[in-house]
């Protein structure tokens, strides 16, 4: 006994009308002979979030009895958006350490760079104060010279002063002296001129 394409179709519909809701089906897009008395009839696939995937019912057939509904599958067809291959959880548990494992040897460089950028600043402020240490000890040196210049050129004023009084002194000792030494002067004689006899003769 042979059952054509149309019977079936009317078949699989029925099948896939048992597992899912009539909206989800679409109309028939062909069937392919899977070999061994087996043929699969496709459908359209309506459900959203679905593209590009088929209803897919498989039927055997064999001489001499009523064919038969061996299974009821979505399958994706060419382009459809598939999830990705299916990795074993001790794949991706070894996959997650491994990349832990990076990540703190990689915040433990990161660690040392700024422990060694940390160092670094500190010897440069280090080496500002000693700078700013010694130009302060050079500042109070040269103010201490300019006291020191100071105090000199006052000394030498005072001893200026002192020998200008030793001097006037001097000159006024001098004075004295060529005074002791000048001649009494005659009161009776006035350029030659006789007082007394100019007495006589008034």
């Amino acid at each position: 006994m042979t059952t054509d394409n149309t019977d079936l179709t009317a078949l699989a519909r029925r099948a896939l009308l048992e597992v899912t809701e009539e909206s989800t089906v679409g109309s028939s897009v062909g069937t392919t002979d899977e070999g061994d008395g087996v043929v699969s009839v496709l459908f359209a696939n309506r459900m959203p979030g679905y593209p590009g995937w088929r209803w897919t019912v498989s039927i055997a057939q064999v001489e001499g009895d009523e064919p038969t509904v061996l299974e009821v599958e979505l399958m994706p067809g060419d382009g459809s958006l598939l999830a990705p291959d299916w990795v074993p959880w001790s794949e991706r548990l070894a996959d997650y350490r491994a990349a832990q494992e990076g990540e703190e040897h990689g915040d433990g460089d990161s660690d040392d760079d700024a422990d060694a950028d940390d160092d670094a600043d500190e010897s440069d402020e280090d080496d500002e104060d000693y700078e700013s240490d010694d130009e302060d000890d050079d500042d109070e040196s040269d103010d201490d010279d300019e006291s020191d210049d100071d105090d000199d050129a006052d000394d030498d004023d005072d001893a200026d002063d002192d020998e200008d009084d030793d001097d006037d002194e001097s000159d006024d000792d001098d004075f004295d002296d060529d005074e002791d030494d000048l001649p009494e002067s005659d009161d009776d004689e006035i350029d030659g001129v006789d007082v007394d006899e100019l007495d006589d003769q008034r």
